[in-house]
């Protein structure tokens, strides 16, 4: 598989005052195309920043971002907008209160170049019988479910999660990441996956460890273990 992110000699610098903060600091690494990546670390290693970073949300001080052979990291904010609607996509919460679960995904489908269409996204993710209700109709994991629906049907070549299962029960938790890794296998969209458990990783192809703003090791793993098998 060839590499579709590269981050080569990263950092991202904060002035606070006098002080200089390093949420990152001159990190390298590269994720395959197709590939599920997880980034693990504790709380304030630095793990938001670089999806941040990757998602076209915020600019790195130093160094450079490359995406399927595009530098990112020196785009202007037009050019980062149009990046962020539609080559990548952050698997948001937060869902339209007053739109049905339906209107919420062609919502996103309305705003990208090759959208899937909405009604499948919403099967793909088993709620189909819901698609009339609005979110506050809907439970937490649902609502999740929904949100990665609307994630998908914008078609995205990279689908970025900040702790998907963070808010939800320990089942649902379960099934949202066995939808993230069949959507990794099944469609071949390259999934970023950050989080503080490690209990996660083995599900991953790629496990990208960070600690204080630095790449304190990496590890791959041949054979995944499927998100059934995992306990936390």
């Amino acid at each position: 598989m060839r590499d579709y992110v590269v981050f080569s000699d990263v950092s991202k610098y904060y002035q606070m005052g006098q002080m200089v903060i390093k949420a990152i600091d001159h990190i390298n690494f590269s994720i395959a195309k197709g590939e599920f990546c997880i980034i693990v670390g504790p709380s304030g290693a630095g793990k938001t920043t670089v999806l941040n970073m990757l998602g076209g949300m915020d600019t790195c001080t130093e160094g450079t971002i490359s995406v399927d052979g595009t530098v990112i990291s020196g785009f202007s904010s037009k050019e980062l907008t149009t990046y962020r609607r539609y080559d990548v996509v952050f698997q948001f919460y937060n869902l339209v209160q007053n739109l049905t679960a339906l209107e919420n995904v062609e919502l996103a489908s309305q705003i990208c170049r090759d959208p899937l269409d909405a009604a499948t996204a919403v099967r793909e993710v088993g709620l189909e019988d819901r698609m009339d209700n609005f979110p506050s109709q809907l439970s937490g994991g649902e609502q999740q479910r929904i949100s990665i629906a609307r994630a998908l049907a914008k078609n995205p070549k990279l689908l970025l999660c900040d702790e998907p299962t963070g808010a939800l029960d320990y089942v649902t938790g379960k099934s949202i990441l066995k939808l993230l890794q069949d959507t990794c296998r099944q469609k071949g969209v390259t999934v970023v996956v950050i989080t503080h458990n490690s209990a996660l990783t083995p599900m991953a192809d790629h496990v990208i460890h960070i600690k204080n703003g630095t790449v304190a090791h990496e590890e791959y793993n041949n054979n995944p273990t499927p998100v059934e098998s995992i306990e936390w």
